[in-house]
């Protein structure tokens, strides 16, 4: 089980490596909630997401052996680039297992960091298998995207940033795929702001995470069709599923239309360039999902990695 001691230690081992992203606010958001709504920049975290922070603190603490051997990831992007700079920033070999349909700059900026590259086709074969396959055919060691100890204990330096720089949050809003954010989030969460709500926000069309939280048994899902990738997940992990269990609040979902809506405020009044996962949590509070009205709401702006033009296709009046 993951502890704040271990997001205490992930802490200091990315301290000086991984960017303290800004806490942003507006004022003409908090007019249009009635709420003061504080965002956590990991769009401007290094490879431009939360992911930076687990696929460093895994890689970092491979033994010299391991790290002769390289190390294999998979994922849609963000998880990718984040162990593929980890991986160069510390002489690691690495090879990241990618969607046929991940997108383009997200595979561009992982050849960029100098990772090899395997392709997969997402509706008919196992991103898990052909990871088996690249650890038997190497020894490389896998860093998987949240399902790890030491990519929760990252993942979780970026609540605890926040709830350092902002006491006193009543509410935290934290996007969720495969739960490494957020049950990272709900433990820093729990010891410096025991207080504050900790709610996971899902894409409509991935409710893996509402549908376990909500029966108290892990359920599998489909690989989800929706605009938000990094969080295409089919159903939380051994190690995030009990910690979202034990320290998350509630859950809840969200459309895409109403993540497109969230985007566009971000891009339009914040300037911020965030992708569909990333404004999530924004798009819980836009929509009346979560009750924000006098409260002081955090929310983590997970990543901002987006094919430009995809994304201004997003925006297109219907």
């Amino acid at each position: 089980m993951v502890t704040w001691d271990d997001i205490e230690s992930a802490a200091e081992r990315l301290d000086g490596v991984a960017h303290r992203t800004p806490v942003v606010t507006s004022h003409t958001l908090d007019e249009r909630l009635g709420a003061r709504v504080f965002f956590k920049c990991e769009n401007l975290q290094r490879t431009g997401a939360f992911k930076f922070r687990g696929g460093y603190n895994a890689v970092s603490r491979l033994s010299a052996e391991e790290r002769a051997r390289g190390v294999v990831a998979y994922s849609s992007g963000n998880h990718a680039q984040a162990v593929a700079l980890a991986s160069r920033l510390l002489g690691v070999p690495a090879t990241i297992v990618m969607p046929d349909d991940a997108p383009l700059p997200k595979r561009e900026a992982t050849a960029g960091y100098g990772a090899r590259i395997i392709i997969y086709k997402i509706h008919s074969e196992s991103r898990e298998e052909v990871a088996r396959r690249v650890q038997e055919e190497t020894g490389a060691a896998l860093v998987p995207p949240f399902d790890h100890p030491h990519v929760v204990a990252g993942q979780g330096t970026a609540a605890r940033e926040l709830l350092t720089d902002v006491p006193d949050l009543d509410l935290l809003l934290v996007p969720c795929g495969g739960a490494g954010l957020l049950s990272g989030s709900a433990l820093s969460a729990r010891h410096l702001a025991p207080r504050c709500r900790v709610i996971g926000v899902e894409p409509e069309a991935g409710d893996d995470a509402n549908r376990s939280f909500r029966t108290g048994t892990l359920q599998t899902i489909p690989v989800p069709v929706t605009i938000a990738d990094g969080a295409r997940t089919t159903s939380l992990g051994r190690i995030t599923f009990p910690l979202v269990r034990a320290h998350v609040d509630d859950m809840t979902t969200v459309t895409d239309a109403e993540i497109v809506t969230a985007m566009r405020f971000l891009w339009e009044r914040m300037k911020l360039v965030v992708e569909p996962t990333g404004a999530m949590g924004l798009a819980a509070a836009l929509a009346g999902k979560v009750p924000v009205s006098g409260l002081r709401v955090g929310v983590i702006l997970s990543g901002g990695n987006v094919d430009l033009a995809a994304a201004l296709r997003l925006f297109e009046p219907a």
